[in-house]
């Protein structure tokens, strides 16, 4: 293998890696304050909180379109054999992306309480519904996709099983707990003041099923196990559960300060960060787990290299334009801001 088709799945696995981090960050909070509506029932609160994600929820998808882009040209055998394997739980996760898109729009043009009520349990819903199968998705490639000569042999259904089914539930907590402290950032009074003391059993929540995650993962493949069991492979391993544990107890600390704002949000994402490292770790090199690697998936160089020069111009600018419309849209949100 020559030093270009060496290296350039590599980059290639990088920008999508971080592609994908940066959507998690992003949609993460917005998904999860749609989850937060099942459970708020002021209209004055549920259009405030919809208020801190008006002016950039649609574009935050925009890291998931680059993800799908680059496994479709850059790496075609996996998007071969994940698509199949993954059918239906992406096309359960795109109609609850569409429902909440429609729902988002809808529910500020509806008149009387049923519409109302009609669209915010639709956006609650389509929030839940795409937060469990992302969750789903991403237990099933850890769990493993059968694959035998590069084409997958399971079942349409090998995903209903326990470990994306738990996986999906994580997630869906995980999600809850960036929309919570997003809005303890966000918003004032009252509103902050119950995402606040909400945020801490949420908190709990995530690091308990951080660890049944991470005790379970090296259970389903020898080479998960030997990733947190052999040396040298522990040593990158073994600062991931330290750095959970730190943010944790900066994250529980500063929850019982009055002016709490940002840094609950940073430590839910620093527990993300951890979690997505660590799943790098224990699946490198391996982009379809347990059998094919990110060299054996992916397209040849001067394809690669052909997009690596597109790629080299759009993410600069779609970096650039997420950044700007957050800035411009920063500050805390009242019931008196209308992005709509």
């Amino acid at each position: 293998m020559n030093t270009l088709a060496y290296w350039l799945p590599i980059i290639w696995a990088t920008l999508a890696a971080l592609a994908i981090f940066i959507y998690v960050c992003l949609d993460g909070f917005d998904l999860g304050i749609g989850i937060l509506f099942l459970g708020e029932h002021r209209k004055d609160h549920r259009d405030v909180m919809v208020n801190t994600i008006a002016p950039v929820w649609d574009g935050n998808e925009t890291w998931m379109i680059f993800g799908g882009a680059t496994l479709y040209g850059v790496f075609p055998v996996a998007y071969g054999t994940i698509l199949p394997a993954l059918y239906l739980p992406i096309l359960f996760m795109l109609l609850a992306l569409i429902l909440r898109g429609v729902a988002f729009e809808f529910r500020v043009k509806a008149s009387g309480v049923f519409g109302t009520t009609f669209w915010d349990r639709s956006f609650c819903l389509g929030s839940l519904v795409a937060s469990i199968m992302q969750g789903v998705i991403l237990g099933e490639l850890i769990l493993g996709v059968k694959v035998e000569n590069n084409v997958f042999v399971g079942s349409a259904w090998d995903w209903v099983a326990p470990f994306p089914l738990f996986c999906g539930f994580a997630v869906a907590v995980g999600y809850t707990l960036l929309g919570a402290t997003w809005l303890v950032w966000r918003t004032e009074t009252d509103l902050k003041a119950v995402m606040q003391r909400l945020s801490a059993p949420l908190g709990i929540a995530m690091l308990v099923l951080i660890a049944i995650v991470s005790v379970w993962t090296p259970y389903l493949h020898a080479n998960y196990m030997h990733r947190w069991t052999d040396f040298p492979e522990i040593i990158w391993v073994a600062p991931v559960p330290v750095a959970v544990i730190v943010l944790a107890a900066l994250f529980f600390l500063s929850l019982r300060k009055a002016t709490t704002r940002l840094t609950p949000f940073l430590c839910a994402l620093g527990w993300f960060f951890l979690c997505f490292s660590g799943l790098g770790i224990n699946v490198w090199p391996y982009i379809v787990p347990p059998t094919v690697t990110i060299w054996s998936a992916s397209s040849p160089p001067e394809s690669q290299l052909f997009l690596l020069a597109g790629a080299s111009i759009l993410l600069p600018i779609i970096l650039a334009y997420t950044i700007y419309s957050y800035w411009v849209f920063r500050g805390t949100v009242t019931a008196d801001h209308h992005y709509h």
